[in-house]
């Protein structure tokens, strides 16, 4: 069994998961990374380029990480959208009243 889901369905992207868990912290980390290796990096100091290359490591990391399940649950709400404006497209009609 891997350690990371990547197939969901969109009812289990619903729940709370370790997946989500990484996300929260591997997100603040990531942004306070780039935010430093950047202001480092304007100094010209070797370690601030260092930082913000960990801090973008950490950001495609999160984004694999958490990015199939926000895709089932997109994919579920334009499925959802789509009916919705099938029907309220038919309700509407003129022609066939």
């Amino acid at each position: 069994m891997k350690f990371i889901k990547r197939k969901w369905t969109a009812g289990e992207a619903d729940e709370w998961t370790k997946e989500d868990w990484i996300a929260i912290v591997i997100s603040p980390l990531a942004y306070i990374f780039i935010m430093v290796g950047v202001a480092l990096s304007f100094l010209l100091l070797w370690y601030g380029f260092l930082i913000l290359a960990a801090g973008v490591v950490l950001t495609v990391v999160m984004h694999w990480v958490i990015n199939p399940k926000l895709k089932s649950i997109s994919d579920r709400y334009e499925l959802h959208q789509k009916e919705y404006i099938r029907e309220l497209e038919e309700s509407v009609r003129w022609e066939d009243r």
